[in-house]
This record gives C-alpha cells, sequence and structure tokens, in this order.
C-alpha cells in the first residue's frame, strides 16, 4: 500500500521526503493558475475517496492512485493535489501517517509527474485515439509502477530488514499497473472528446 505508516520509516528517509515533497508544493503554489484549483480540488476528492476502496492483493492490498491522470492534468500540482488528499485521509482516518507525510506524497505524486511531462504532449497532440490511448495507459501504469519502487526503496534505505517486504510491496503493484492503465486510458479519450482543455496542466 502507498500509504506508509508512522514509525517505519528512518530520520532520513522521513527527512528527505519532507524536503521533496515541500518543494514540490512550494514551488507549484507560487505558479498555480488560479483556474487551476478548482481542477486539482477535484482530483484530490478522487485520490482522496479513491483510496478509500481497498482490494486485497496477497498479504497487501491496492487502491487507486490516479498519480498518471494527475500528473498528465495537472502537472507538477499533483504535489498538491496529492499532499490535502493524503493529509485528509491521515487525519479522519488514520490512513499513513503524519510523519510519512511527506514521503507518501513524494512516492505518489513523482512519478505522475515525471511520466506524465514525459508523454503528455504526446497525448496532447496527436490527431490519432489509439496513440492517446496507448500513452495514457503506459502513463497510468509507469507512474504505479514508480510509486512501487518508491515505496520498496523507501523500506529499504530505512532498514535492509524490510528487503523481503519490499520485494512483496513490488509485486502486488503490478495487477494495479493494469488497473490504473485502463482507466487513465479511458478517462483520458473522453476528455479528449468533451473537454480536451482538461488535459493541459495550464489552463488557457
Amino acid at each position: 500500500m502507498a500509504h506508509i505508516p508512522d514509525g517505519i520509516l528512518s530520520a532520513p528517509v522521513l527527512i528527505a521526503g519532507g524536503i521533496v515533497a515541500a518543494g514540490g508544493v512550494a514551488l507549484e503554489l507560487r505558479r498555480l493558475d488560479d483556474r487551476m484549483i478548482p481542477r486539482t480540488a477535484i482530483l484530490a476528492a478522487a485520490l482522496f475517496a479513491g483510496s478509500l476502496i481497498a482490494v486485497p492483493v496477497g498479504p497487501s492490498s491496492v487502491h487507486l492512485l490516479l498519480a498518471g491522470l494527475m500528473g498528465i492534468m495537472l502537472g507538477p500540482a499533483t504535489f498538491l493535489a496529492v499532499l490535502v488528499a493524503l493529509l485528509l485521509q491521515a487525519l479522519l482516518f488514520g490512513f499513513g501517517g503524519l510523519t510519512t507525510l511527506g514521503v507518501n506524497t513524494v512516492n505518489i505524486a513523482l512519478p505522475g509527474v515525471l511520466f506524465g511531462m514525459a508523454l503528455g504532449p504526446v497525448i496532447r497532440s496527436t490527431t490519432r485515439p489509439s496513440v492517446r490511448m496507448a500513452a495514457s495507459a503506459l502513463v497510468g501504469a509507469l507512474a504505479v509502477l514508480g510509486t512501487g519502487g518508491l515505496v520498496a526503496l523507501s523500506l529499504w534505505l530505512s532498514s535492509t530488514d524490510y528487503t523481503p517486504v519490499a520485494s512483496v510491496v513490488i509485486a502486488t503493484y503490478l495487477p494495479l499497473a493494469l488497473g490504473e492503465a485502463f482507466v487513465t486510458a479511458a478517462i483520458v479519450a473522453f476528455l479528449a472528446r468533451v473537454q480536451p482543455d482538461a488535459l493541459r496542466p495550464v489552463a488557457p
């Protein structure tokens, strides 16, 4: 699960995650367009609600992350959306933790931002629906696998005793990657037909 609870990660990992998350959020707050605020809030709410539905996979469980979709639609503002959603979940339901808020934000948001920025231009510029869906599915899947890798890395850097757990975590993200690929491609295909501007991180 992407929500790492308190008391597991080492102090250096927590500090590094907090610094990266704070930097990403601060950078975006300085350049956030007023017209992007509703979109950011809607996607934060979608992550908040989607994360409450956990599907058991082996010894762990997974839930929709929507990081790839947010990376396409929000760009770096994904950090802000993820932070808000995780903070509310930690405060209201005890999911994750407050000390791990920075690490969890980075683990979910960073892959979505990177892959969304890398393939976003193709998704927005192509005139071929099949190419758009394939690129969107790839962003969704890679964002999930990136999150799984970062969660495993966070555990391993905190203690090598977590190596077996880290391996299991990566395995549980494989079926989620397929699901996210389908969801991301379907939503992007729909938005491309009815509201193409929604796929641009900066509102026109």
